[in-house]
């Protein structure tokens, strides 16, 4: 069994949101459940009661009431949930109006600015008042291709307060990103900015948004925020307003919030488009608003007074997921630009300055915090930091002693996983529950979620396909422009019929902890073996002079063998010595079927725009086949090393 690393004490147990929500199910369905994995067993065996006692116990605000919280629990996909209920997502993140902080904003470079409630509730009304003269209907489109900004909120909440649809990409995407997504979903009305900063530098997104509205002639009205211009020139764009000229000049105006169905479409969101155009995932909004309160209120326990980050982009699903923190009262934190500049001490001096009492960012992030040799627990005052949060890939048990070493021993680390697919996530943090070493410490409440092997059957201790052979609140209610909703099938439903397959490599053992091991449709399988990516890229952090690393798996004589590819650190050369030394140390610390036939040297690894590894379309460039969709990834010219490399035509 993994080490502990953490536990909390009965005292912190008592005052967390889990155990308050433990003794009102008890009274409400006279039960007698004492710990967390009793609370799981029930979640996942009576779905809808739990869905019933989350929808009271974080009070969504709605006009009607849910007549049944799920029409038929056998249809996956297709289960209808809180059926006959009328709600409005932003009302519901708009519920405190008073002085409190609602919205802390860092740019690079910049000093920290603040919004109240009040402020905040202002604000939207004065954007979705413009938004009502201009006629925008429900389930309309409005899009926002906007850094992480207060405004990209505020544009969000006043969109959907009218009942239209919100979906966003970050500056950083390119125009054909742009266009395979916004292209295709038809949006009225375009929020920009007029540049962002990266580095230190000022990067303009007026030319590329001008292409965009060219391009898209459903766009009516674009609506330019200032941020690294005072007074941007906006002439070159089409329908184009600034900021607060668009915005009503009247203060203190009324919210009239659309009342609508359970499932009215919320956001549109997009897989990563590697494999071909992005897939436009429609998600409902009372479906994501339950799940992500119960992921913020029970899973990370957000309360009132808490001041909650995540590192993100408005071009990943971890923005949206912070944003409806705001549906609990607590402050949170925006930081756009890049996390090391202009040191690596950035995010922790806010976190300083700011008293955050929650840090999301990715495994990543914190991978390469640690090879800087940053020990942000010593330089920086932490004291309100309790939780610290970390998705995008696995984290390695080196990743786990590093936050516990060097930035804080009494904190939750929750590592966590999930997906754009569902807005939340299948396995997460538990306040209530130990930290082992290496684990994500628990399935979430009411995620039925299963190790399948390849006979589809559930296993414990083994490792197999992440699948969730239940329906759940925030699965997409469809895809874009998938009448027979043939595209959703094959994404989720075509190798175990009726059960959602997620497409991770994952373990769950005894205590419930779970383990994952990378995506399932990059697995190795030298001899016949299924092993996992992450078991290799753990070994090869721990290797100083190997800055980053991707594996594939390359046919070869009627078998696959493991090629692994580096990026050497400033500085150093891959020697024979050195390849020796890695095969030994992957050998060692994993399996012999894990070491790599080859170690090859690169210059570059490659990314997705959300900072994921794309180990499949390098398997793509090296057996010559073609990659489409390169604007999906952050640094396309990268693959291009990756192709006729002539030692992986030889033993």
């Amino acid at each position: 069994m993994s080490e502990i690393l953490w536990q909390p004490s009965e005292e912190q147990i008592k005052q967390t949101n889990m155990y308050r929500f433990i003794q009102y199910v008890n009274g409400r369905y006279h039960l007698s459940i004492s710990d967390y994995q009793e609370l799981y067993q029930w979640s996942v065996e009576q779905i809808p009661e739990f869905w019933a006692a989350m929808w009271d116990f974080a009070d969504i605000i709605h006009s009607r009431p849910y007549e049944r919280v799920v029409d038929d629990l056998s249809k996956m996909p297709g289960a209808e949930w809180f059926v006959g209920a009328r709600l409005n997502f932003a009302e519901n993140l708009l519920r405190y109006r008073d002085d409190e902080t609602a919205i802390i904003f860092k740019g690079e470079n910049q000093t920290p600015t603040r919004l109240t409630y009040a402020e905040l509730y202002d604000e939207v009304a004065r954007v979705a008042a413009v938004l009502k003269e201009l006629g925008v209907q429900p389930g309309e489109r409005v899009v926002g291709y906007m850094p992480n900004m207060p405004q990209t909120i505020i544009a969000m909440l006043a969109a959907v307060s009218l009942g239209a649809t919100w979906s966003s990409c970050s500056p950083d995407f390119g125009f054909k990103g742009v266009m395979d997504r916004f292209g295709q979903i038809a949006p009225r009305v375009l929020f920009s900015a007029d540049g962002y900063f990266f580095k230190g530098k000022r990067i303009d997104s007026l030319a590329r948004v001008a292409d965009i509205v060219k391009q898209i002639p459903s766009i009516e009205r674009v609506v330019i925020v200032p941020y690294t211009q005072e007074s941007p020139d906006i002439s070159s764009i089409d329908k184009a307003a600034l900021y607060e000229d668009f915005k009503s000049p009247q203060s203190g105006l009324s919210i009239e919030f659309e009342q609508l169905p359970a499932n009215h479409p919320l956001y549109i969101m997009y897989s990563s488009g590697t494999t071909g155009l992005p897939k436009c995932m429609v998600q409902g909004s009372a479906g994501i608003l339950i799940n992500q309160l119960k992921e913020h209120m029970l899973h990370t326990d957000v309360k009132r007074g808490d001041v909650v980050f995540y590192f993100t982009t408005c071009g990943w699903m971890m923005w949206n997921w912070l944003t409806c923190a705001l549906a609990t009262g607590a402050a949170i934190v925006l930081y756009d630009g890049n996390p090391f500049y202009p040191d690596e001490g950035v995010l922790w001096e806010m976190a300083q300055d700011e008293s955050l009492t929650v840090f999301g960012t990715s495994a990543g992030y914190i991978s390469a915090l640690r090879n800087t040799g940053l020990r942000p627990g010593d330089s920086y005052d932490l004291g309100s930091l309790r939780a610290l949060l970390s998705t995008g890939s696995p984290l390695s048990e080196e990743g786990f002693a590093y936050v516990y070493d060097a930035i804080k021993s009494d904190l939750q680390l929750s590592s966590i996983s999930g997906g754009t697919d569902l807005n939340g996530c299948f396995a997460l943090g538990n306040p209530m529950g130990p930290v082992y070493s290496g684990e994500l410490q628990t399935r979430g409440l009411a995620m039925k979620v299963e190790a399948f092997n390849e006979d589809g059957k559930p296993v414990l201790n083994e490792q197999g396909e992440l699948v969730c052979t239940a329906p759940f609140p925030s699965m997409p209610i469809y895809f874009w422009n998938d009448p027979d909703n043939q595209k959703y099938h094959d994404a989720y439903f075509d190798v175990f019929p009726g059960v959602w397959r997620h497409g991770d490599y994952i373990e769950i053992n005894d205590h419930g902890g779970v383990k994952i091991y990378g995506r399932s449709d990059a697995t190795l399988n030298p001899g016949g073996v299924r092993i996992g990516t992450a078991e290799i890229y753990r070994q090869m952090e721990m290797i100083d002079e190997i800055e980053d690393s991707i594996v594939v798996g390359q046919a070869w004589k009627n078998d696959v063998r493991v090629i692994l590819f580096v990026k050497m650190a400033e500085g150093q050369q891959l020697t024979d010595e050195l390849k020796k030394r890695i095969k030994k140390v992957i050998r060692t610390e994993a399996t012999p079927r894990h070491v790599p036939a080859k170690i090859i040297e690169v210059p570059d690894i490659p990314y997705t725009l959300n900072m994921k590894k794309v180990e499949l379309a390098v398997k793509k460039m090296i057996e010559n086949k073609p990659v489409h969709n390169r604007d999906a990834l952050k640094n396309p010219e990268s693959l291009d090393y990756y192709l006729d490399i002539d030692e992986l035509q030889t033993d």
